[in-house]
């Protein structure tokens, strides 16, 4: 059974009541964080108010409440506590007097994942406790590993668990915990009201990750790089599975180490815990590195040096790259031929390998810009001329075409050239998709340039890679406008 859980931390008992009701549209539980509160007033007032299931919960600064409450102070709230259909309690205390059947005994590690992680389960394990729980900090995806390792056992064993490898790169837990086991899952009520790192909203449990959907058959694709909690790719592919009827899911990835993520966790002779990966997503900084995990790689994809997709193919892993037919494809059906076009592209990474490769295949006169000298190496890779970014006029170029992330995530407020650089310039493409507008757009409109923005490539690249994963054609309009609605989210 999956059971999503909202966790509602308000500062006043009316606010916590609100907020608690209008949980219950979207929970199966609602946790009442009453750590949160300033003063805990008339809860029995709250309780009665909600037509879920509820959970108790009063924890202390040093495991992720709000307040700072001593032992002494916890253990007199129990005492006197109303009762609710659970209640969560840390490690540390044990009540004489408590009925265990509704105790939820719970251990949190902020800092990372502790060593001795199955000796913890095992100490909570042996109390008489209806529900353990564990929560630790994921740093790397590869960190899920002993967390979903942890529900496998506790499912062998007949315990009841709620495991959760917390921040951005513990997602996989909390959408794919219920069907490996995980007793609930948390979600928040609002992206600005989530009680822990990662928590994501109960509304994109349901609508987005269709969380009541997934089992263990479930096919599992997604996205590989960092960062990735900014990418509207959720939207589409999950769009695209729901559309088909596959039961599938997409999901973000945050990896820091590419070669570990592939070994321990999805290459079918190595993995670690079988989540049932069929297809994977590669972006920023990952496409090139990615490739000396894999078994085989297209001709082009090889050409290029750099892969951003990977079908799981039985036992092998197959790379890619759909970058290259999704680059082009909008700038034929706005420019019609490019050969002979001047082209500038801007950046040194796997994008801008893709737009090269591309752009030189179409017999356009190419030259690439960038700020470091590395892409000094790119061009005499490709045969190509290298400037320097800094002070470069395009007046006299056809296209003028973005392929770094500058405008987007921590540089939103940054563009590679200014509108008087690109002023005389044909076209601007800006390969960065969010925001749909970015910095360099806005330069070219005002230059009086003709624009092409980043979702269009991204809509392009992405029908291919779920071609590649299911056999299948989604629709052109159906990812486009389930992209743009991620992005007005």
């Amino acid at each position: 059974m999956t059971r999503v859980c909202v966790s509602v931390c308000e500062k006043t008992i009316d606010a916590l009541e609100s907020a608690s009701v209008r949980a219950c549209q979207w929970a199966d539980i609602v946790e009442l964080r009453l750590d949160c509160l300033a003063a805990v007033g008339d809860l029995q007032r709250v309780l009665n108010a909600l037509s879920r299931p509820v959970i108790l919960t009063f924890r202390p600064a040093e495991q992720g409440g709000h307040r700072d409450l001593d032992h002494q102070t916890r253990s007199a709230f129990w005492k006197t506590a109303p009762r609710a259909d659970w209640w969560d309690l840390e490690s540390d205390l044990a009540p004489n007097d408590v009925d265990w059947s509704r105790v939820i005994v719970s251990h949190h590690d902020f800092s990372g994942v502790p060593d001795n992680l199955a000796q913890i389960y095992e100490r909570l394990a042996a109390t008489p406790a209806h529900i353990v729980k564990i929560a630790v900090q994921a740093h790397d995806v590869v960190d899920c590993i002993p967390v979903f390792q942890l529900l496998d056992r506790a499912r062998a064993e007949g315990r009841e668990l709620i495991a959760i490898a917390m921040g951005n790169a513990g997602i996989a837990t909390r959408v794919l915990g219920p069907s490996r086991g995980a007793f609930l899952t948390y979600a928040a009520l609002e992206d600005e009201s989530a009680t822990a790192p990662g928590q994501i909203t109960a509304q994109k449990l349901r609508s987005l990750y269709h969380v009541h959907r997934i089992d263990r058959e479930t096919m599992v694709c997604g996205l590989v790089g960092k960062p990735v909690m900014h990418s509207v790719s959720p939207h589409m592919h999950n769009a695209a599975f729901d559309a088909a009827g596959i039961n599938g899911v997409y999901l973000p990835f945050e990896v820091r180490d590419v070669k570990a993520f592939f070994k321990r966790m999805v290459h079918p002779r190595t993995m670690e815990i079988d989540l049932n990966f069929r297809g994977l997503s590669i972006t920023a900084p990952h496409k090139s590195n990615v490739i000396e995990c894999l078994d085989w790689i297209a001709p082009d994809a090889q050409e290029m040096g750099a892969v951003n997709t990977v079908v799981v193919d039985g036992d092998t892993l197959r790379g890619f790259n759909t970058d290259a037919a999704g680059f082009i494809a909008p700038l034929i059906a706005l420019m019609g031929s490019l050969a002979r076009s001047r082209v500038a592209v801007i950046g040194n990474g796997g994008a801008a390998r893709a737009a090269v490769w591309s752009l030189l295949r179409q017999q356009a006169n190419v030259e690439l810009f960038a700020r470091s000298a590395k892409a000094r190496d790119l061009g005499q890779e490709f045969n190509v001329p290298y400037a320097p970014l800094q002070d470069a006029l395009f007046s006299d170029y056809d296209l003028v075409i973005n392929a770094t992330p500058v405008g987007s995530g921590q540089l939103i407020d940054r563009t590679p050239a200014t509108a008087e650089q690109l002023s005389g310039a044909r076209c601007v493409y800006d390969l960065v998709y969010n925001p749909s507008e970015t910095l360099l757009l806005k330069e070219a409109g005002k230059a009086g340039c003709k624009t092409i923005r980043g979702l269009e490539m991204l809509v392009a690249q992405a029908k291919i890679q779920f071609e590649l994963w299911t056999g299948q054609t989604p629709s052109s309009s159906l990812m486009h406008d389930s992209a743009a609605a991620g992005l007005d989210q």
